[in-house]
């Protein structure tokens, strides 16, 4: 039998996971930063909840990537493919929760797409979300907690920012009924290019003059301003107030990273209003970084009644994230012991010893299996652990150990409190 991980899908190796840990960290602070509360859904959800029409929809592309099974009472499942279903679900089966109701959620999602940089079928989001407010200020506050995520990164990134309210009042000036499937092909823009999207636009139906009334709106780099002129349909004149509106907030919190661009579409059905998509300024790393918007019926709907229950929200993607540092930096570190212990026929001492620096909350590791020094240093300098302590019998009789810096290779006699107080500056 041949080894081998089933397609699109990785193991994280050390330096990686490492890496990945920090990122999702660093949200994790960003989030509670911002008043977010944690949350956990499963991973699985019976299919009818992910296939909805008010959730994906079933013309929706991500349902063709939805993986499904089966359990034993051949109930019809699928693996989530976000985290913003499964939280409306639960925000529908909980309506007693006090709002806004306030969440992040991290975990894996699945898409049977296909794979190229940055982009895989098993992968980690960081989700952030603000439940029954109708305000664009919650909107601001989600964009605001994303362009922090990022300079805290240290990633140079563009938020582009658009609202579905526009692109339905385009759309209907361009006198279109189908909007979702218009706007799944719109959506590819980026991707295939104005040619691309009107061949598909024509294979699927719509006329000509149709197409051309969108591309005459739907131009790169054509202002709010501008379309504020051009756009004569209510609902589309809505979504530019709300635009206007959320950028005057975002202004106000000096947010500068967060860019109009009234091509962008997003594909999911569930989408009401602002829709956004963050991006690398630079890099080999084409694939949205981070994306969301307001989804203001999903709840709703699931509960009946025509209720409307207000939603706003953005996901990270962590592995284009982590693709985005590892073009930036090389990742070396594989543990993170601070510390590799070894003794010199002093391993009773040496077991008391790391256990202080354990107490003393520094990561340190001992020698197991009682090699010589050299091969213990280059074990400590092939991990990248920056130190090593070296316990002799010559040691232990002044009291001392032998600090080694494994970068330089410096080593100094000191105390071990000396040593707790040296790591811990580091």
């Amino acid at each position: 039998m041949k080894l081998m991980t089933a397609r699109g899908v990785q193991d994280s190796p050390p330096e990686e996971k490492i890496i990945k840990n920090q990122v999702v960290n660093t949200l994790k602070e960003v989030f509670e930063l911002y008043g977010f509360a944690p949350l956990e859904t499963p991973i699985i959800e019976r299919y009818e909840t992910l296939a909805a029409k008010f959730a994906a929809g079933e013309s929706s592309d991500i349902m063709k990537e939805t993986f499904t099974l089966t359990d034993q009472g051949k109930r019809n499942l699928g693996l989530r493919f976000d985290l913003t279903v499964p939280l409306a679900r639960f925000i529908a089966m909980n309506p007693t929760l006090k709002m806004p109701f306030k969440r992040f959620e991290m975990g894996v999602v699945f898409r049977d797409g296909p794979i190229k940089a940055g982009r895989v079928r098993q992968f980690w989001q960081c989700d952030v979300d603000t439940i029954g407010s109708k305000s664009m200020l919650a909107d601001a506050e989600i964009l605001a907690a994303i362009d922090t995520g990022f300079n805290k990164l240290k990633l140079d990134t563009v938020i582009k920012v658009n609202n579905r309210k526009l692109l339905n009042g385009i759309l209907e000036q361009a006198k279109i009924e189908d909007k979702e499937t218009a706007i799944t092909s719109i959506d590819k823009l980026a991707k295939i290019g104005v040619k691309g999207v009107t061949d598909e636009l024509l294979q699927k139906g719509f006329q000509k003059k149709q197409i051309t009334a969108i591309f005459k709106l739907i131009q790169e780099n054509i202002s709010l301003a501008k379309l504020k002129k051009q756009i004569k349909t209510e609902e589309g004149q809505e979504g530019i107030k709300e635009l206007e509106e959320l950028f005057t907030y975002l202004r106000n919190m000096g947010i500068k990273s967060v860019k109009f661009d009234v091509s962008l579409a997003r594909g999911l059905a569930y989408y009401t209003g602002t829709i956004f998509e963050a991006f690398m300024k630079k890099g080999k790393i084409t694939s949205s970084l981070a994306a969301g918007g307001r989804w203001d019926k999903m709840i709703g709907d699931f509960m009946g009644g025509n209720r409307i229950v207000p939603a706003v929200g953005g996901s990270f993607g962590i592995v284009p994230i982590i693709e985005s540092i590892k073009e930036k930096e090389q990742l070396t570190k594989k543990t993170l012991a601070q510390v590799l212990v070894i003794p010199i026929n002093t391993q009773k001492e040496s077991l008391q010893i790391v256990e202080q620096l354990r107490k003393e909350n520094i990561n340190a590791s001992l020698d197991l299996n009682g090699r010589g020094m050299s091969k213990n240093l280059q074990y400590a300098n092939a991990l990248g652990i920056p130190y090593a302590i070296i316990i002799g019998s010559d040691e232990l009789k002044k009291n001392k150990v032998l600090l080694r810096d494994m970068v330089t290779g410096d080593q100094k006699l000191l105390a071990l409190k000396s040593v707790v107080t040296k790591l811990k500056q580091q």
